[in-house]
């Protein structure tokens, strides 16, 4: 039995909850079946739209990514080849539908560049200019409290676009930097320095909370 065969036999009965995605696409692929479009989206539509609203920060704009990765689901899901999972393929072409809908909203208009800006050094100081502020060593009961995590949270809402969303599809949602610059059409080189400017900042951001905290401990 062939796979495709496999697979309408799947359709039929009650196992279709039961086969991978790869399956199901191939099944889609091949019949067009409302079904194994439906259970492809019930699997993964809550995923793309949380992707698009960290990346966005806007539930209207995550929602309108939302019918445009559907759109283009229907229609390009035939270039699926298997050489990733299929998971990792559909967020990359989230990423892509929201850094190309926030282009097209001109949402990098007058940001804020990170290009110049002042890092710490290696003792955790300001260029030297300010007290060390070495906060690596806090106890995870206080860089883990729903207090830090917003504060964190915060700090990476307030990133420049061009560098929060490297940071998120890197450094939260787990991609290669290929990945990256394949979703966001840059270099890889440009994923880097995104991605180091990003975490320079971010350190900068949450430091004097951390320090803070770490200094009025008894």
């Amino acid at each position: 039995m062939g796979l495709v065969d496999k697979l309408k036999t799947l359709f039929r009965g009650p196992g279709l909850k039961e086969i991978s995605d790869e399956e199901l696409v191939s099944l889609f692929v091949e019949t067009r079946e409302d079904a194994a479009f439906n259970e492809i989206w019930k699997r993964h539509g809550n995923n793309i739209f949380s992707l698009a609203f960290r990346i966005t920060r806007d539930q209207h704009n995550a929602e309108e990514i939302l019918q445009d990765v559907m759109t283009q689901l229907i229609q390009k899901i035939h270039t699926f080849k298997g050489e990733s999972k299929f998971s990792s393929w559909l967020y990359r072409v989230t990423a892509n539908a929201s850094y190309s809908y926030m282009r097209s909203q001109k949402k990098f208009v007058n940001e804020i560049s990170l290009d110049s800006y002042a890092p710490y050094d290696e003792n955790g100081t300001l260029m030297g200019k300010i007290e060390s502020k070495g906060w690596s060593d806090r106890a995870d009961d206080v860089l883990l409290s729903k207090e830090s995590m917003g504060v964190i949270e915060k700090a990476i809402d307030e990133l420049p676009e061009l560098y929060r969303v490297v940071f998120i599809l890197r450094d939260i949602e787990g991609f290669h930097n290929t990945e990256v610059a394949e979703a966001l059409d840059i270099s890889v080189a440009a994923v880097k320095t995104r991605l180091h400017r990003a975490r320079l900042a971010l350190r900068d951001k949450i430091s004097d909370y951390f320090f803070e905290r770490g200094g009025n401990k008894k």
